[in-house]
């Protein structure tokens, strides 16, 4: 899939590993041009966001009002967690053995109601201000996700900077936007796996060389591109200088055994993989896991939602017939894996030393009404909602903010999607007032916001 005419970075890495062209040591080069810019020492080296597709209920997850009447506060029930005073949903069993370990935001709050328009101001911080429909795609003119910006400011020597997985947010086909590195160009995007790891041909995409291509037809291919004297043609302009050194990086990446190891799943124990759950989204916060720990700097784990077809609706539960009723939807098909794959995820992170210099932040783009609709189903609501964030720094057995007696209005310290950005790139040590430049030129800061100080450490 193009984009404004240049080439994604999964299709660079494909042409990288099958000729050796130009595409990857250009965006290796680019990338080289910047250096981190930091504001402090950096408490945290990686991020993983793992991203509730359609917008998960704050009343039935992390924000319950027991004493709400029952059409606001639904069926479920409040249980105790590790920490004296704070309780979540019963369908969170895990999750609430590691409260100790996270920080609960209550506080959220913005004024888009609309998927597209919602989700790419929290994952880029910027406002989507061009006409869209329910099936507008990425664009160049978009600003770019957080993870583009980390890949721009902290590059990854040796490994890809920024991936998601297992697939775009694009529940009718159409990649949303507000996930590619929009106007700071292709060669930010991030490499998208799009595939299933709870499959048995789960397939990481071209930056695993096939079985079949041996290390020695690599180097062929290689020495090919010199014999046909690309080297000599561009030896003598600036860009030539330097184009070796991009072209063995690319090499390095496509054929290099801790890349491989890396995207390799299944060299996790069975043991492993149940705790994290045999399903998609447990399966990918597992993958997610070895690639941070491989030094990728930030993974977005999406909750699979397909409209119409096999993934069902994820967060996005209105219940308007024929979609299944929101109460039981969330009881049987959301609530369990969530609370597996994020409970396993803080417990291996924490275990592998990894959890302080990791930012691990679960969100939606909007929480659901207070009032349940006439089919028993919530709708949009920015206005108030939550999200949890663990380690690199943050505070942790901790609530932030607070919302008034129906999870509907921010009663202190509401939290912008711009503050949470810039929560996470301070912690980065990222400048987030930083200007980058769209592709007129035009100056925009890094995210607009600030960072939420209470629950730093």
């Amino acid at each position: 899939m193009r984009f404004g005419g240049e080439i994604t970075r999964r299709q660079g890495l494909s042409v990288g590993a099958s000729a050796f062209g130009l595409t990857l040591p250009q965006l290796l080069r680019a990338e080289s041009r910047t250096s981190p810019s930091t504001t402090k020492r950096p408490r945290a080296k990686s991020v993983i966001v793992l991203y509730l597709n359609g917008g998960p209920s704050q009343l039935d997850m992390w924000d319950m009002k027991p004493n709400a009447p029952e059409e606001i506060r639904g069926t479920f029930e409040p249980i105790s967690t590790t920490v004296p005073g704070i309780q979540i949903c019963e369908f969170l069993p895990r999750t609430a053995k590691l409260a100790h370990q996270l920080t609960i935001v209550r506080s959220m709050s913005h004024n888009e109601s609309d998927h597209l328009r919602a989700g790419h101001w929290i994952m880029t911080g910027g406002r989507l201000t061009r006409p869209i429909t329910a099936f507008s795609r990425l664009s160049r003119d978009d600003s770019p996700h957080m993870g583009a910006v980390v890949a721009r400011e902290l590059p990854s020597p040796g490994m890809l900077p920024f991936v998601i997985l297992p697939e775009y947010v694009s529940p009718r086909g159409v990649p949303r936007p507000g996930q590619h590195a929009g106007f700071l160009g292709a060669r930010y995007d991030p490499y998208t796996i799009e595939s299933d790891p709870n499959l048995s041909g789960y397939d990481p995409g071209p930056i695993i060389v096939s079985d079949h291509v041996s290390t020695e037809r690599l180097r062929a291919r290689r020495r090919l591109i010199d014999q046909l004297g690309i080297r000599s043609t561009v030896a003598n302009d600036a860009f030539g200088k330097d184009l070796e050194t991009f072209r063995t990086t690319a090499f390095d990446l496509v054929s290099s055994p801790a890349v491989r190891k890396a995207f390799d799943i299944t060299a996790e124990s069975d043991q492993t993989r149940e705790r994290y759950g045999r399903h998609t989204f447990g399966q990918s916060t597992l993958a997610a896991r070895r690639l941070i720990e491989a030094g990728v700097r930030l993974v977005q784990v999406n909750f699979v939602r397909h409209d119409g077809s096999n993934g069902g609706q994820g967060y996005d539960s209105h219940s308007v017939p024929p979609s299944p009723p929101h109460l039981k939807w969330a009881k049987d098909e959301l609530l369990p894996p969530t609370d597996a794959a994020f409970a396993a995820l803080i417990e291996d992170l924490d275990d592998r030393g990894l959890l302080d210099e990791t930012v691990v932040v679960m969100m939606g783009e909007f929480g659901r009404t207070p009032r349940l609709n006439r089919y028993g189903g919530r709708d949009h609501w920015p206005g108030c909602y939550s999200l949890v964030l663990a380690g690199g720094g943050v505070t942790s057995g901790a609530v932030y903010g607070r919302s008034d007696s129906i999870a509907a209005t921010p009663i202190a310290d509401p939290v912008s999607p711009n503050d949470v950005l810039a929560t996470i790139y301070h912690q980065l040590g990222i400048d987030h007032r930083r200007a980058i430049y769209d592709r007129q030129g035009r100056p925009h800061v890094i995210a607009d916001g600030e960072p939420i100080h209470g629950i730093l450490v």
